[in-house]
């Protein structure tokens, strides 16, 4: 019934071309294998590759299988913009195989996992076979055919797959180089120019299947969607950087208008792929590409006429382009058979014009460098030797003379700098002080003092140098000064406070190399460096201020501790308000004009109170001061000391007082981490008990969790040498901290008080109340008592006692109260039963 047209031996190319008949059935019209089998209006197909042009019309193709070499057989159809394939292999006119794939089908449903319609078949000798394909589509109906024994084929497709990698790599190259030189310049035209390479690159992998196979493969509505919307946004990019490139707004503005008015139509054909069909969209992208593509060609020659230099490069690469453009649209409507040419020209013509391009655009740039290169050449050399005396005299008043060290005023002036510039980043000024430097001038002198100086200058800016994020204060045709001299034995340097932050084992490493003693004279001489860092815009705006508040955190005792600190507003003593509270801090103390508030603690078994808490106040100033503001000023000033010991004096007066009354309740007192660095903190304490034998026990301590984290092995010292006098202890504010599971086992603790920052909120926040509850049954497992702060409403209490809490403190009961208010509550208390109507 059909003959084959053998395209060349298996020994050459190895496939065969069908000659085959068609039928086409109207959209209107159902017809299935044995009625299109059975249709007398089959037609032979004339051309080779069957190319219908823009048609709605189902395709029905026929053909006999010829016996290629084997029982092994493989039909390629290499159009791969079909929405939906149905494949029939008829054995003795009886159908043997079906197969069902398309574009409209999940990438994976196809029988080979390939870019183009592969379908493998085995025949039987004795046998003839019969190939039927029903096609339809809603793009360009072409069914380029080929038959082929899978050797051949997959050894003649790698030769294809790696023309087609020769091209990518080619446009992939372009579009890195001209990336890399739009992140340098910042220019416009290279960016614009990396788009519409890149918009080349994915209209070519959509069109022969590659992205469709590689990008998305489970999602066919988004090929279809990817064919309509390449074309519009490949042709308004390149329209956009025509307009760059030529510069037509200076040397063509009725071309430019042209041109502005031809991206406007694009944009509607953009618009158009996602509200109308696939078909009508289709039809309309190509038709306004080829006016648009030959809109740009003609650009080129009326520039290049004009006398424009860049438009010769321009004219012969998007004519190039233009022609690849102009054939491949031709063979979309049907006017140009399927070829070698018609199906690679965009290829073809996009590779030429990406080369060509890119060396306009290195001309161009050269061009321009040279230009500017040479204007700044002839400015420098006017003004050199105004420049040359104002530079040395500059130098003068900007460096320190000891070090050659940018000085102060060098580091304000690069801070401000980088603030206007980049007002949006965040910088660390850190200053250095060398704290050992009066020892090594009283041994060695003042001469090898200033050469240990400038070795320690010239190693600290090395160190630095490699820290990322690190910020030059200067950069002179010598060398980069990343650090400046703030005073003979005083740096300053600026470093990207996030990017430092993303590296700390950079930093870290640099703050060791700035610790270790330099070598001098035979000798390890140790600088004991500080270090203390002021962030912007956190900690001010301005250079003077972050630079004095950088030298506040190197003066502090976490700077003396760990070599290391940062600036903390709430313990700046160094203000005139909080230099003035020191002072009136100290007095309250000398004259005792501070007072103990005590707050009750609610047991939720008994429902009695059980103890209190001891809260400082101060109470007689005309400007109200918060008790953890009290604790700050005298943790910063040194204060703490006495402060603690006055407060565990009179707490434990207190306590013999309400014990004399008939109030026998165990009384809390909150001690600060400064307390447990003190050598003699435990034997004052214990001094202390044994002078009230008959409150041992009855005073309990309390160290915050977070407080103990700070310095966590001295702190489990002290904390295990106070539990050895029998003094109970207790971990306030759990919940608020970091610290672990393990840790917290090492405790000698009895009792947890959960934050009360977990306690507000336990009826609105599920959170919260896993959370607490979670906790209470952990520290019941491991024997401790659990107390809940900040508790104001019964409904919070009544949820409390049903987790199993056993003691409550906050509004609910009263607010911290002087000991004879505290006294006549209890007792209107117990005389009411506000305990049992609270539980």
């Amino acid at each position: 019934m059909m003959a084959f047209n053998i395209q060349a031996s298996p020994d050459t190319q190895g496939y065969a071309i069908p000659e085959a008949e068609y039928l086409r059935v109207a959209p209107s019209q159902q017809m299935d294998l044995t009625e299109a089998q059975a249709s007398d209006r089959w037609q032979t197909l004339e051309e080779e590759s069957p190319n219908f042009g823009y048609i709605s019309d189902t395709v029905w193709l026929r053909f006999s299988v010829p016996d290629l070499t084997g029982d092994r057989e493989l039909l390629e159809i290499r159009y791969p913009q079909l929405d939906d394939i149905t494949f029939y292999l008829l054995e003795n006119g009886q159908l043997k195989q079906r197969i069902v794939t398309g574009d409209r089908y999940p990438f994976e449903q196809r029988p080979v996992a390939h870019r183009h319609f592969l379908f493998p078949f085995d025949t039987s000798p004795g046998n003839t076979y019969e190939i039927v394909l029903q096609v339809k589509t809603q793009g360009a109906m072409q069914i380029p055919m080929r038959l082929w024994t899978p050797g051949d084929f997959f050894e003649k497709v790698s030769i294809e797959d790696q023309l087609h990698s020769v091209y990518y790599g080619i446009l992939l190259s372009v579009i890195f180089f001209n990336l890399f030189v739009f992140l340098a310049l910042r220019e416009r035209m290279y960016l614009l120019y990396v788009l519409s390479t890149a918009g080349y690159l994915l209209l070519i992998s959509t069109l022969n299947g590659t992205a469709f196979h590689l990008l998305w493969p489970a999602f066919p509505g988004l090929q279809n969607q990817a064919m309509m919307i390449t074309v519009p946004t490949v042709v308004i990019f390149t329209l956009l950087f025509s307009r760059e490139f030529l510069n037509l707004r200076q040397t063509g503005p009725t071309m430019d208008l042209m041109v502005r008015a031809t991206i406007a139509l694009n944009i509607g054909a953009f618009v158009i792929s996602f509200i109308t069909s696939y078909s009508l969209a289709s039809q309309v992208t190509v038709a306004l590409a080829i006016p648009s593509c030959l809109l740009l060609t003609v650009i080129g020659p009326v520039q290049w006429f004009r006398g424009n230099p860049q438009a010769g490069y321009y004219t012969l690469a998007w004519g190039l382009l233009t022609l690849g453009s102009a054939v491949a649209a031709a063979n979309k409507y049907g006017l140009l058979p399927n070829n070698f040419l018609t199906a690679y020209s965009i290829e073809i013509g996009s590779a030429l014009e990406a080369i060509l391009l890119t060396i306009a655009l290195a001309a161009r740039l050269y061009q321009e460098r040279e230009d500017k290169v040479e204007a700044r050449e002839a400015e420098i050399s006017a003004m050199a030797a105004r420049r040359n005396a104002e530079l040395r005299l500059i130098d003068q008043a900007l460096h320190h003379p000891l070090t050659g060290l940018p000085n102060r005023t060098s580091l304000e002036m690069a801070i401000n700098e980088l603030i206007n510039r980049n007002q949006r980043t965040r910088y660390s000024i850190a200053v250095i002080h060398l704290t050992n430097l009066q020892a090594i001038t009283k041994t060695l002198g003042h001469h090898n003092t200033d050469r240990l100086i400038e070795l320690a200058a010239q190693r600290f800016n090395a160190t630095l140098g490699e820290l990322p994020g690190i910020c030059a204060v200067e950069i002179s045709g010598k060398q980069t000064f990343y650090l400046a001299s703030l005073e003979t034995d005083t740096f300053g340097f600026v470093v990207a406070t996030d990017e430092v932050i993303q590296t700390p084992n950079a930093m870290m490493r640099a703050l060791e190399a700035i610790r270790e003693p330099l070598d001098y004279l035979g000798m390890q001489l140790p600088l004991d460096p500080r270090t203390g860092t002021a962030i912007y815009p956190d900690h001010a705006d301005d250079a003077t201020t972050l630079i004095r508040r950088a030298y506040i955190a190197q003066g502090s005792e976490d700077a003396r501790d760990r070599g290391l600190a940062f600036y903390q507003p709430a313990r700046d003593s160094y203000s005139a308000d909080r230099l003035t509270l020191v002072s009136e801090l100290r007095a309250a103390l000398q004259n005792d004009e501070l007072q103990l508030y005590l707050q009750p603690k609610l047991s939720l078994t008994s429902h009695t109170i059980v103890g209190v808490e001891a809260l400082i106040r101060w109470p007689g100033r005309s400007s109200p001061i918060r008790p953890d503001e009290i604790v700050a000023i005298a943790e910063q000033t040194g204060l703490i000391k006495p402060l603690t010991r006055w407060v565990l004096e009179k707490a434990l007066q207190l306590r013999a007082q309400l014990h004399e009354q008939g109030l026998p309740l165990d009384i809390s007192v909150n001690i600060s981490p400064n307390n447990l660095r003190e050598p003699d903190f435990p034997i004052f304490v214990q001094r202390l008990m044994n002078s009230y034998h008959s409150v041992r026990g009855a005073i309990t301590l309390e160290v915050t969790e977070t407080s103990m984290m700070q310095d966590p092995v001295n702190s489990l010292r002290a904390l295990n040498s106070l539990h050895s006098t029998g003094i109970p202890l207790s971990i306030d504010d759990f919940g608020s901290g970091y610290s672990s599971l393990s840790y917290i086992k090492q405790l000698p603790a009895s009792e947890i008080k959960i934050d009360q920052s977990l306690i507000t909120e336990l009826l609105s926040q599920t959170d919260d109340r896993v959370i607490v509850r979670t906790t209470i049954e952990m520290c019941h497992s491991l024997g401790y008592v659990v107390v809940a702060e900040g508790v104001e409403d019964t409904r919070t209490l009544e949820l409390l006692k049903e987790m199993g809490c056993d003691m409550i403190q906050g509004f609910i009961l009263t607010p911290p109260l002087p000991i004879d208010e505290l006294v006549a509550w209890i007792e209107a208390f117990d005389s009411e039963g506000s305990a049992r109507k609270l539980g």
